[in-house]
């Protein structure tokens, strides 16, 4: 019962994440204050100290949308007028797992990437679009892969590495629907993703990394101390234990194998929208969080590897109604939060430790009575900060540790 009532709760609010932007020095979008919507917002430093978000505005016709940009070099106090990123409206996904990604390339180059939705119910492309100029002017939106079915091609992650290459992945079912014409058993989705090493200007083939995922949590991506992407993701490993995996992405679309990085064996069809999370340290440690069902009861976990690359114990974070946490790592601090919600009211809870995990310090960091994006732990030239974009407040850049 607590099970169905966490999966009730999490989707009343996606689906209700619906509100009219205010114009206010949180987040200015005076033009569109009577506009709606939806929540999920990224975010992102640039090498000058800038704060960037982007976020969806909907076009006039309510059909269509734009990704809208604005930036901030005091904490979120003021912020620049908002730009668009397209010079012509289109489907944009901004719902939770599903919104605008946000990066920035060695050179300052901005990169969008965001989910475009199809006419068919549950298919959409993956768009991108780059700023060469600091956000003065954009290239026109190109889909980054090359199979163009209408099927579902969502839930993009994008990472830039070290060396300045663009990798993006997202969950995709041509091969599901392959297998379904063959009259053959197919188990939930896969992941694919794609690179580029010209900024932008063109991406690679559709590479393969896992068959059979789960159709809607979001891949979380990180890079390790040599500078390469790890993609952590919820994989259906047999016979259909909905647990999770990790890889390391290369450039030319291999892959190291899979590793299996949770083991509740939870065995359901369907898919919760909690996506894991990732971070190293400068010795290869890793840290993550994730949304899995262990004895009849949902729940959000964590863990860290020693420096045998061992996993330790998993310890569950907050209670049954805990959900999409993020984790950072800086030094020996590990900080993570999630939010939970109580019928009443969302909280962003975390714990941070100063020992890499040996002891911890509760945190209770903002709540809201109104609906609310995911919260998002960025690392920037002032330090951690949440990025936590709700209903009645608007967009807030929180230190991490100070008070409601």
């Amino acid at each position: 019962m607590k099970l169905f009532l966490h999966f009730f709760l999490s989707s009343l609010l996606l689906l209700s994440a619906q509100w009219p932007l205010q114009a206010s020095a949180q987040m200015d979008h005076s033009k569109q204050k009577h506009a709606k919507a939806e929540l999920g917002t990224s975010a992102a430093w640039d090498a000058q100290g800038k704060l960037w978000v982007a976020s969806k505005e909907a076009a006039a016709d309510g059909k269509a949308a734009y990704v809208v940009l604005q930036s901030s070099l005091d904490m979120g106090q003021t912020w620049s007028a908002p730009v668009r990123a397209q010079a012509t409206p289109e489907a944009i996904s901004a719902d939770g797992e599903n919104r605008p990604k946000l990066a920035f390339g060695p050179q300052g180059e901005m990169y969008i990437a965001y989910t475009k939705p199809l006419a068919k119910p549950y298919t959409g492309e993956i768009r991108f679009v780059r700023s060469l100029d600091g956000g003065v002017s954009f290239s026109a939106p190109v889909t980054v892969h090359a199979n163009r079915d209408e099927i579902t091609h969502r839930f993009e992650s994008m990472i830039v590495d070290t060396a300045g290459r663009i990798f993006i992945a997202w969950i995709d079912k041509r091969d599901a629907i392959a297998a379904k014409a063959r009259q053959q058993a197919y188990t939930g989705a896969a992941i694919y993703y794609t690179v580029s090493t010209d900024q932008g200007g063109s991406f690679h083939a559709d590479y393969l990394l896992a068959a059979h995922s789960c159709e809607c949590c979001r891949i979380a991506l990180a890079l390790n101390p040599a500078g390469r992407p790890i993609a952590m993701w919820r994989h259906v490993f047999e016979p259909n234990e909905r647990d999770h995996a990790l890889s390391e992405l290369h450039v030319d679309g291999s892959h190291s194998d899979l590793l299996r990085t949770s083991f509740e064996a939870w065995r359901v069809d369907a898919c919760p929208h909690h996506g894991p999370a990732i971070a190293f340290d400068a010795e290869g440690r890793r840290y993550q969080t994730w949304f899995n069902v262990k004895n009849d009861e949902g729940g959000v976990f964590y863990a860290s590897t020693n420096a045998q690359a061992e996993l330790g114990t998993p310890i569950k974070l907050g209670n049954a109604q805990a959900e999409h946490a993020e984790v950072q790592v800086q030094g020996k601090t590990v900080t993570l939060v999630w939010k939970q919600f109580d019928g009443k009211a969302s909280t962003i809870l975390g714990k941070v430790s100063k020992d890499a995990g040996s002891t911890w310090e509760e945190l209770d960091i903002a709540q809201t009575s109104g609906n609310s994006d995911q919260p998002h732990l960025l690392t920037g030239p002032k330090g951690l900060v949440l990025v936590w974009r709700t209903q009645n407040e608007g967009l807030r850049i929180i230190p991490v540790g100070s008070s409601k």
